[in-house]
């Protein structure tokens, strides 16, 4: 008979919440490159692999960071909020735009590695294995291809281990850096890695703000630093939904940053794309935190494999005591399945660690923007029942309602997106430093009587 797998929701084990989590296992580190066709373009020792995810690492940076941006704001507030030296200088300008233009590209790099990687290693929903082998495809990252085929750690005994007793393990009992078909050695490791150190350079954003005399909101501080942190979790511990800040995180920060570049060159961009970007913006916050909770409420089952050296009547007896009179096949596959087992979506401390993380990190941006969806939607509904009283009209179309929504929509998100990214990234960054000495044809911008450059209003 076929093996039919099923999914289901259900509560996680109260085990798999501890803290501190456990220390192992230790990061995988990916293929070498050119031993797999997927395998990173150029090689990284293995030793820096780990010694930048060991935790010291990204809480010195975070903490250094926001103390540093605190006190930046304390000597802005006493300058009364005066430009500092160097951004006055034209290197300072290009600086801003070469910044700008190295996240945007290597965003989209980025991008494009994890996408390939997802390409190659989700599995339809709609295929023979079902929604269990989607699951399968994005909850277990480490293995062969192949539902029934992943690898797990073991706490207890401190061991990798397969269902599937024909998968093989490294000499030294790890994963093998040239299994193929899932999302940790065709693009996660190294991509994710990358995009984890990549997390401490954007800081600098920060810092061009201050620059130019401005401050730095708190929730702004509080935005880059967790993400150094939960880029972290998601990393050292190999937990399955990282791959969704990394793919997703890198694709807007190429349309955020290359907006930067293209408004630092006084090119005018529609309302229209500026709305989309601050929408993909919150809307990342919102999906990623209820994306990476539901993992740890998600199992499924799989197909529990006999080894391909044991009798056929030896599969035939196994089978029959999990309730069937035949070996189960696994779409029709000429392999003995034995059994069936329910495995949780996260199986690790250190997995379960770094998805909550993820979703206590996003829980307050999340809240903000509820926060000031309400109050734009009271305000609003409140002035448009002045405005019937007035008239001694009631109206109460529902096209009134979902107007108002949209509205009241819009203008959390630019609320939650200013407070988060500072004092507008598109202002500080870009309008107030490269535009106005930066024009196409590298010529100084024109200047109004005032001595301010001059820029398009939108």
């Amino acid at each position: 008979m076929a093996f039919e797998a099923s999914a289901f929701l259900g509560l996680p084990s109260p085990s798999l919440f501890k803290f501190p989590p456990g220390s192992e296992p230790s990061f995988v580190t990916p293929p070498p490159p050119a031993s797999l066709a997927s395998a990173p373009p150029f090689d990284i020792p293995n030793h820096i692999y780990q010694a930048v995810l060991d935790p010291r690492v990204p809480i010195t940076i975070a903490v250094v960071y926001a103390i540093t941006a605190k006190l930046c704001n304390v000597y802005n507030k006493s300058t009364n909020k005066k430009p500092w030296a160097i951004s006055k200088y034209r290197v300072f300008d290009w600086f801003v735009i070469a910044h700008n233009v190295f996240l945007a590209v290597y965003s989209m790099w980025t991008w494009w590695g994890m996408f390939n990687g997802l390409r190659r290693t989700m599995v339809s929903p709609l295929g023979p294995d079902g929604l269990a082998g989607y699951i399968d495809s994005v909850c277990q990252v480490i293995g062969p291809k192949g539902l029934g085929n992943s690898l797990f750690f073991d706490e207890k005994t401190q061991s990798w281990f397969s269902y599937n007793p024909d998968v093989a393990l490294s000499t030294d009992g790890t994963p093998s850096a040239f299994d193929t078909g899932r999302m940790w050695n065709e693009g996660l490791a190294f991509y994710g890695w990358l995009f984890y150190l990549s997390k401490f350079y954007e800081v600098l954003d920060t810092f061009i703000i201050l620059a130019k005399g401005k401050y730095s909101s708190t929730l702004q501080t509080y935005h880059h630093a967790g993400a150094m942190m939960c880029m972290w979790a998601g990393m050292r511990y190999m937990s399955a939904p990282i791959w969704l800040f990394v793919f997703f995180n890198s694709f807007i920060h190429s349309i955020m940053y290359t907006y930067f570049t293209v408004t630092a060159f006084r090119i005018r961009v529609p309302l229209a794309f500026k709305r989309l970007l601050t929408s993909l913006q919150i809307t990342q916050f919102i999906v990623g935190g209820s994306y990476a909770m539901i993992h740890s409420f998600v199992s499924y089952t799989i197909p529990v494999a006999a080894s391909s050296s044991e009798t056929e009547a030896a599969a035939t007896a196994s089978a029959a005591v999990n309730g069937s009179a035949t070996p189960i096949l696994h779409n029709d596959a000429k392999i003995a399945y034995t059994g069936r087992k329910e495995v949780p979506c996260v199986t690790t401390t250190g997995g379960t660690f770094a998805v909550w993380l993820n979703v206590v990190y996003l829980a307050p941006l999340t809240y903000l923007f509820v926060s000031f969806f309400i109050e734009s939607y009271l305000r609003r509904s409140k002035a448009d029942k002045k405005v019937s009283a007035i008239k001694g009209v009631d109206d109460r179309r529902m096209s009134n309602s979902v107007i108002m929504a949209e509205k009241a929509g819009w203008e959390a998100a630019q609320k939650t997106n200013r407070e988060v990214y500072g004092e507008s990234n598109e202002e500080a960054i870009v309008e107030d430093v490269a535009a106005p000495r930066v024009s196409l044809r590298g010529k100084p911008a024109p200047k109004a009587a005032n001595g301010r450059a001059l820029r398009n209003r939108q």
